[in-house]
């Protein structure tokens, strides 16, 4: 298993921070790493889901939503072909730190045959685009714009 861990703080409460985070139409203008996702986020469902770290060619998932729970966390389950050759769970972790502050952490647990193949374009890609969003999560959620 290999897992990625990044986090920021954000200036403001984890509700306007998960609104920003669930508002899914509006990811195209602002986040430079999940570019689109389709679907509710509901534990079950699947999502449509187009990333990738600038610089890098996007791919299209359907992951499979494995947990929700309000203002605090969304994860899902997303696969490269069968089970157990490459499985990713990505999960988003919203806690305040302070009246007006929250802690975004975002990490994905890689597990799966080619894991230790690809360990080095993860550590690289994948690491990057999550810095990026989480960045681009605080701008967007700094401006104040609204779902």
């Amino acid at each position: 298993m290999k897992e990625l861990r990044t986090e920021i703080e954000i200036d403001a409460p984890p509700e306007r921070v998960w609104a920003a985070l669930m508002d899914f139409d509006s990811f195209p203008e602002w986040n430079p790493f999940i570019r689109s996702i389709r679907g509710t986020p509901a534990v079950g469902s699947r999502l449509e889901v187009t990333l990738g770290a600038s610089g890098t060619k996007p791919m299209s998932f359907r992951p499979t939503v494995k947990g929700v729970v309000p203002n605090r966390e969304l994860r899902w389950l997303g696969r490269v072909g069968l089970p157990r050759i490459f499985d990713g769970e990505h999960i988003f972790e919203l806690a305040a730190v302070g009246p007006d502050r929250t802690r975004f952490v975002q990490r994905e647990r890689f597990r799966g045959l080619i894991v230790p193949f690809l360990a080095k374009s993860l550590d690289r890609d994948a690491r990057r685009g999550f810095e990026e969003m989480n960045e681009a999560l605080r701008t967007r959620v700094a401006s104040g714009l609204r779902p």
